[in-house]
């Protein structure tokens, strides 16, 4: 009988990286890799610097955001020829996707999917996530077999998702993780003090957290989850400065520095060999 991959070790960081999302334009941002060369490219780059997940938006050929079912398998189907990454599509989508088309993402068969656990103004607009919808993704994505990282706009969604585990039961794998994401305009600032406050109150089937900054708040949010013994995600679809005035060229750049920050606090970036222990989701084929 096999031996059974060990947990990861305490100093071991998962960084995942969020090349693209759905809000920024590729007129406002040329270098936002917005195509399936330009992403798989991003990707190679991100791996070799360290980090072990990528969630994926995707775009139109007019660099719109897009749930084309076609286009996200053959999404999750390229990523996985040219990387080891634990492949998270984003069952979000835009502001504007309709709820039975973010259903469909699973239908690409990712090895993770994100599951936001409540309704969010988001800017001017309305990140829509009615109860009901987010107990359907979540037993289909039991179904599946595809492990969700439970996305946290607020304190509220903390309460929710130990809801949903209380009647729903775990993930497919076994394994809770979460990703605290801090500074939207309308959810939780990005705060050493949010941080703190939504860590305490994580259900305790929670086995691995990690949190995003957007925006200003990206350094601030990471400094804390890495003081706090959490993990990183970074990207373009969340920060596109790396300071006042100094425009962000790669998400390379971001998960350079996230290792960076990792250093500091004595994290090594996890492997992706590592990243999916710790998540729950299957060994690479």
């Amino acid at each position: 009988m096999p031996d059974r991959p060990t947990a990861p070790p305490p100093e071991a960081l998962l960084i995942t990286v969020a090349p693209t999302g759905a809000e920024t334009s590729k007129a406002d941002c040329p270098q936002l890799p917005t195509t399936l060369e330009e992403l798989v490219a991003t990707a190679r780059e991100c791996e070799a610097a360290g980090a072990a997940m990528i969630h994926v938006h995707i775009r139109d050929e007019e660099h719109r955001p897009s749930l084309d079912g076609g286009r996200l398998r053959a999404t999750v189907d390229a990523l996985r020829s040219e990387t080891d990454f634990v492949v998270q599509l984003s069952t979000g989508g835009s502001v504007h996707d309709p709820l039975d088309l973010r259903l469909q993402v699973l239908d690409a068969a990712p090895d993770s999917c994100s599951l936001t656990m409540g309704t969010t103004n988001f800017g001017d607009d309305v990140f829509s996530n009615p109860w009901p919808f987010v107990r359907d993704l979540y037993r289909l994505s039991q179904e599946r077999e595809v492990v969700p990282e439970f996305e946290l706009f607020d304190l509220g969604h903390v309460a929710a998702l130990t809801r949903l585990l209380k009647l729903d039961g775990l993930p497919y794998g076994g394994k809770v993780h979460v990703d605290l994401v801090m500074g939207v305009p309308g959810g939780m600032p990005g705060t050493t003090d949010a941080l703190v406050a939504a860590v305490a109150a994580l259900p305790p089937e929670v086995t691995s957290w990690g949190a995003t900054g957007i925006g200003r708040s990206t350094l601030a949010v990471g400094l804390a989850s890495l003081s706090k013994g959490g993990h990183l995600r970074v990207g373009m679809e969340d920060v596109l400065t790396l300071a006042r005035g100094v425009p962000v060229e790669s998400n390379r750049q971001l998960v350079e520095r996230a290792v960076a920050m990792g250093e500091l606090a004595q994290r090594r970036p996890m492997t992706t060999a590592e990243a999916r222990v710790l998540l729950g989701v299957r060994p690479a084929a």
